[in-house]
């Protein structure tokens, strides 16, 4: 049986490789537009296939970790991701879009179950050191993607082979998951014990007020890594490269917010900390909208990404509470929280065509209101079944 501590290790790695795989299919994007000959908006109706397959396996993720376990399914969503990711590269070397768009979609799935396991194994762990961890596992996922593009530029400097490059780390990085998740803890809840208690999440109030909690900060995040650099472009006229730097300060805030959240949630609680952080996040906004000056949209953009750093990891936290019923909540705060990140950007968009990229952002703030009085429901709750049941492992 391994340690809590290699359980830990494994997770992260896990939450890493993850994030590696993503930006290494991102980082040769421009490759797959010219080598396919599509403009952006058939690219991003190419893209729409992942999204898609990745809606479809969320809903479903929690019960396949109910009956397998979530080891063999980080595992499968590994397979799945590598496997995609080799076809829809076949597809782009042979001009044939319809493979790719296969490839996509079944990378999608991978992604999401993938996702949901890893983070009920997370919060399984946390659950069992007695202190808050999910922020940092999710920041091992930005690691994870950091060294993905930092690998993906020279690649693409280089011209290396698409087929090559993409599935050549993706079934790398699948393979090391397959191993590392041999150090996922054994299952303290049998299928036939969650069997019995066996309720739709879906119509659990606190599940679902965790779910727009999430969508709100979900949706904060996801508009800035689509629409911060071009709002600073079009609404101050700015240079590209500081549109990218603004979004790049954002993305380091994050990093820095899930990094240090722990030991802030530790000391004051879910709820008060999640509180604050939709206050930020709302505050932050407001400053770069209305700033007008270099020094306050700066402010704004470290503000708003600290704010939006938390609420994602912590509802999964919050959703996890009950090892019981974790899995099975989880996916559907997932497919809440992902169907906002995903859908939500592309209808800012059409909404910035008629009153402008940065005042777009506005609508963001908006949401910050109904997340700050959804952040109660993250408070922890007694597990609903008795600790016998579940081992003592965690004492």
């Amino acid at each position: 049986m391994p340690s809590l501590i290699q359980t830990r290790n494994a997770v992260a790695f896990s939450f890493a490789l993850n994030g590696f795989c993503f930006a290494t299919m991102v980082s040769r994007l421009p490759d797959i537009r010219s080598g396919l000959e599509l403009d952006n908006g058939s690219l991003g109706l190419l893209l729409l296939a992942i999204s898609v397959g990745s809606v479809i396996a969320l809903p479903l993720s929690g019960r396949l970790i109910d009956r397998i376990g979530a080891t063999s399914v980080t595992r499968l969503g590994a397979i799945l991701v590598a496997s995609g990711l080799l076809v829809a590269m076949t597809g782009v070397v042979t001009d044939l879009v319809v493979l790719t768009v296969i490839g996509f979609f079944v990378d999608g799935i991978g992604i999401a179950v993938w996702d949901v396991s890893m983070n009920v194994e997370a919060a399984e762990v946390e659950r069992r050191f007695g202190r808050t961890m999910m922020p940092r596992f999710h920041a091992g996922w930005s690691i994870g993607s950091f060294a993905g593009a930092a690998i993906g530029i020279p690649m693409a400097a280089l011209h290396a082979p698409l087929v090559l490059h993409v599935p050549g780390f993706a079934i790398l990085a699948a393979l090391l998951a397959w191993r590392s998740s041999a150090s996922y803890l054994p299952p303290t809840v049998t299928h036939e014990d969650r069997q019995a208690v066996a309720c739709s999440p879906w119509r659990e109030p606190r599940t679902l007020a965790i779910g727009v909690m999430v969508l709100a900060f979900a949706l904060s995040e996801g508009a800035a890594n689509d629409w911060l650099s071009l709002a600073l472009i079009d609404g101050y006229d700015v240079r590209h490269w500081v549109g990218v730097t603004g979004f790049t300060v954002f993305v380091t805030a994050m990093f820095v917010g899930r990094l240090t959240g722990p030991v802030v949630l530790d000391r004051y609680g879910r709820a008060p900390v999640l509180w604050g952080s939709a206050v930020a996040a709302f505050v932050g906004i407001l400053l770069v909208v209305f700033g007008g000056n270099v020094v306050l949209v700066g402010l704004g953009i470290v503000v708003w990404g600290l704010g939006a750093s938390l609420g994602f990891p912590v509802g999964m936290s919050a959703a996890a509470d009950d090892p019981l019923r974790a899995a099975r909540r989880v996916s559907v705060v997932s497919t809440i929280g992902y169907t906002a990140f995903l859908a939500g950007p592309p209808l800012l968009g059409l909404l910035a065509d008629h009153i402008g990229t940065l005042e777009t952002l506005l609508v963001i703030a908006g949401l910050m209101v109904p997340a700050a009085l959804t952040v109660f429901a993250a408070r922890p709750v007694r597990p609903a079944v008795a600790e016998d049941a579940l081992g003592r492992a965690d004492r």
